[in-house]
């Protein structure tokens, strides 16, 4: 049986997204130096954004409010995934490293969505 969620870091969805923001960094340190202000800070920003929204949300204590917060969590995958595209584009980063943090920013964005549903659910 699992175990009751006691806070949002019990939260499958903000540990995962934990994850990717740390791939994020690992990825974007290798970009160069003149994207310091361009890209490095705007994925970095997007990477962090999904647990603090989740985080966020989970916070409030209501339920619009925790939904509103995952949506924007689900946004702020959603740019990730497009920097990553973009970084991989402009050969900042290998296809290989680049889908592997696209497939983990999906996966993010799936267990969020599936909170999202079980939440709409309990209202």
């Amino acid at each position: 049986m699992a175990e009751p969620i006691k806070s949002y870091r019990d939260l499958v969805a903000w540990q995962k997204a934990i994850v990717l923001c740390k791939q994020v960094y690992a990825i974007s340190a290798t970009f160069p130096r003149a994207e310091r202000f361009g890209l490095i800070s705007q994925i970095r920003r997007a990477a962090v954004s999904v647990p603090s929204n989740i985080a966020e949300g989970y916070g409030r204590r209501s339920t619009r409010d925790y939904l509103r917060f995952l949506n924007i969590a689900r946004g702020s995958v959603a740019e990730v995934v497009t920097q990553l595209v973009l970084a991989e584009e402009l050969g900042f980063v290998d296809k290989d490293r680049a889908q592997s943090c696209i497939a983990s920013a999906e996966e993010v964005d799936r267990i969020i969505f599936g909170l999202i549903r079980a939440v709409e659910g309990s209202k």
